[in-house]
């Protein structure tokens, strides 16, 4: 006989008048979290109360009850009604419970909570968006900036299949943020479909395919026109809301290479009326593109006597501020800004205009192009070899046969008229003889160069000397030279983690000192150049390249705790910081770090006074016994920790995160470490330890991207 099944009784709801309530003693919460009280307030006064408030009979007689559940509700009603805003008898919606334990309804009140999926608040952001309410409107209704409203409306506009693959766990928040660069929901499925196949899925690989169409704003053609004029001509910007763009991407490349085109062909015809045979025009052109041809010599435009005057006053100046502060080991901020003011100025007045003989000017042509930062860039002054014939008979190109130089052609009025030719071509080219002459295509220059880099690849396996000092040279560029202008080839490099937070003593601590003092004695040794620093590494023997390898390499590790939320929505998962440390740990065993060695010991500052009693008792029982502890457990807290300070000094205690893993739990990846086997034959230069597995093991460290 099958077992009836046990029906539940629900418990009943009433209204009750706020003045007949009281906060119960037996709410859980303790810990201010999450929305503000205030900000509650608000959201009530908006919206009336949308959950009931768990409340029990006080007593028989009172006619009271208590709120064991729902206590910040209770707490936002009674400052509404402090504020006025509410009457002290307005009947409140309660859930009357009897029986059972009440801090057990307030615990399962609070922990059966689950938080809103990122998902479901973008598109709750844009059904608010849809409904009327602007970005300021539904920030403050819901107490974020405008600017987190912007970003969670614009990850609601990615497309829905994205969305699906986001609420199963298949793609992660970084990645849905790098696919809202672009509205266009079939390139967007598109390309997730290519990097989900091909692994390739990190979000800067995502946002760099989803904009290989388009051009950057940092583009030189588009710093040329600004980016103002191209919108104004009707072209979109896409923007990324969520990393640093540079000003975002141009969505339409025909219309700014028009507008490009256009503009620098009326710098030219501006630049025509000087009186050049011909003027040749392209965004920019291939190098050695003036080869063969002969570079007039002309001659700086003469100073007035006023420029000259301004000139001989600021030399003055400037010799007079140098000799006044030639003693001081730097001059003041105002003194350095006046002198970059002066050099400026004198600059200026060296690089005035060029002047030509109106003779050669006539037989002579200018290259004009836009130079790396966007400005024009007027190249004035080349005689092409045809040309030079008119030095020995200035009559050619002159009269009513003057039509029949190339390149050039009379106007009406029988003065010759600048051949202007757009994008670097000659006019009159229509022989295929001179495709020699011009650049390859682009689409060629990158299949050669996949050959190259595959080839490239195997030829460097081979050899793992030279592919270790490869490295070095990397590491040694990020470490040394911040602002080293020559890339590389091997896109490897460190990666620096900051710390959020300054612990006190840090800089001063003997780690600190330590690799100061190593960084600087190396720096001591490397060239002032970068240029140099290939062969300096290449005149180190092993041992030093393997000491300095170390030591770049150190700079990437790290083993910081980091907050991170259920939904991994931040920087790093939490799963990723359990690794992060584990990892830490593995490392700190393989070269038998001790934080006592190290130079840390407990104190007020960075530690006891930043814990609790308890802690405080716990540590020096560790350290010093049962007896000790007593001696100090009757203390405020600020004596006791000054007191555990002095108990502590030379026991040699450490908090928990400063500890190594006991030998038990290290076992299985101690395994794992011998297995590694030792290191390569050209970085085993030191004969008087024995080398660490780890240190065959690159990919463990986090110091490559």
């Amino acid at each position: 006989m099958a077992k009836a099944v046990q029906k539940i009784t629900l418990s009943p709801s009433r209204d009750i008048p706020f003045n007949k309530l009281v906060l119960s003693q037996s709410n859980v919460r303790r810990v201010k979290a999450g929305v503000s009280i205030e900000q509650l307030a608000e959201s009530i006064a908006q919206r009336t109360l949308l959950q009931s408030l768990n409340v029990r009979a006080e007593g028989n007689e009172t006619g009271m009850f208590e709120v064991p559940a729902g206590g910040r509700r209770y707490r936002a009603l009674e400052l509404l009604v402090k504020q006025k805003r509410m009457a002290k008898t307005q009947a409140v919606p309660c859930v009357v419970r009897e029986g059972g334990i009440a801090e057990d309804d307030s615990l399962a009140e609070n922990d059966e909570r689950v938080g809103l999926h990122p998902l479901d608040q973008f598109r709750a952001f844009k059904t608010l968006s849809d409904a009327g309410l602007n970005e300021e409107d539904i920030a403050a209704r819901h107490f974020v900036t405008p600017a987190i409203v912007r970003q969670r409306l614009r990850l609601a506009s990615v497309s829905p299949k994205l969305h699906e693959v986001y609420a199963e766990d298949g793609i992660t928040l970084e990645q849905l943020m790098a696919f809202s660069v672009t509205a266009d929901h079939a390139r967007q499925e598109q390309v997730w479909e290519n990097v989900s196949r091909s692994g390739y899925d990190e979000p800067f690989q995502i946002r760099r395919t989803l904009t290989e169409a388009t051009v950057r704003a940092s583009d030189r053609r588009a710093c040329f026109i600004g980016v103002e004029a191209y919108e104004q001509a009707g072209g979109s910007v896409e923007r990324d809301l969520f990393e640093d763009d540079g000003g975002g991407w141009l969505q339409d490349v025909a219309l700014l290479d028009r507008l490009v085109t256009e503009k620098l062909a009326a710098e030219a015809e501006t630049i025509a009326k000087e009186g050049w045979k011909w003027i040749s025009v392209a965004v920019g052109f291939p190098y050695g593109h003036d080869s063969g041809l002969r570079e007039l010599e002309g001659r700086p435009a003469d100073l007035t006597a006023e420029e000259q005057a301004t000139i001989d006053a600021l030399n003055a100046e400037q010799a007079k501020l140098e000799f006044d502060y030639q003693d001081a080991d730097e001059p003041s901020d105002e003194v350095d800004q006046r002198l970059s003011e002066i050099e400026k100025a004198l600059m200026a007045f060296e690089e005035r205009s060029i002047v030509f003989d109106p003779i050669d000017i006539s037989r002579a042509g200018v290259f004009v192009s836009i130079d790396s930062e966007g400005r024009l860039s007027v190249d004035r002054g080349y005689v092409r070899p045809e040309d030079e014939a008119q030095r020995e008979n200035p009559a050619i190109g002159q009269g009513s046969d003057a039509s029949s130089s190339e390149g050039q052609e009379p106007d009406s009025s029988g003065v010759q008229r600048t051949a202007i030719s757009v994008a670097g071509s000659a006019p009159d080219s229509e022989d295929d003889d001179e495709d020699a002459a011009r650049p390859l295509p682009e689409r060629l220059i990158i299949e050669l160069t996949a050959h190259r880099t595959l080839a490239l690849r195997d030829a460097l396996a081979e050899n793992p000397a030279i592919t270790f000092q490869a490295v070095l040279h990397n590491f040694v560029l990020t470490a040394f030279y911040r602002f080293a202008s020559s890339g590389s080839c091997l896109e490897i490099g460190l990666r620096t983690p900051t710390f959020p937070t300054q612990a006190p003593g840090l800089r001063e601590s003997a780690s600190a000192k330590a690799v100061e003092a190593r960084h600087e004695s190396w720096k001591a040794r490397l060239p002032k150049v970068e240029r140099a620093l290939w062969d300096t590494l290449t005149a180190l023997d092993g041992t030093a390249q393997a000491s300095l390898f170390a030591h770049c390499a150190s700079f990437a590790v790290n083993a910081l705790f980091e907050p991170a939320n259920r939904y991994n929505d931040g920087r790093v998962s939490a799963h990723g910081v359990r690794a992060r440390r584990d990892q830490a740990d593995v490392l700190a065993r393989a070269v038998c770090l001790d934080m006592v060695q190290a130079g840390w010991k407990p104190t007020v500052d960075n530690y006891l006074g930043r814990v609790t009693k308890p802690r405080i008792l716990e540590a020096v029982r560790q350290a010093r016994g049962e007896p000790s502890a007593q001696l100090i457990d009757h203390l405020k807290k600020g004596d006791m920790a000054k007191e555990a300070e002095r108990l502590l000094d030379g026991s040699g205690w450490l908090p928990e995160p400063l500890r190594l893993v006991d030998a038990e739990a290290a076992s299985e990846p101690a395994e794992l470490e011998e297995e590694a086997g030792p290191l390569p034959e050209f970085l085993s230069h030191d004969e008087e330890r024995e080398p660490a597995a780890d240190e065959g093991q690159p990919q463990q460290l986090d110091a490559a991207e």
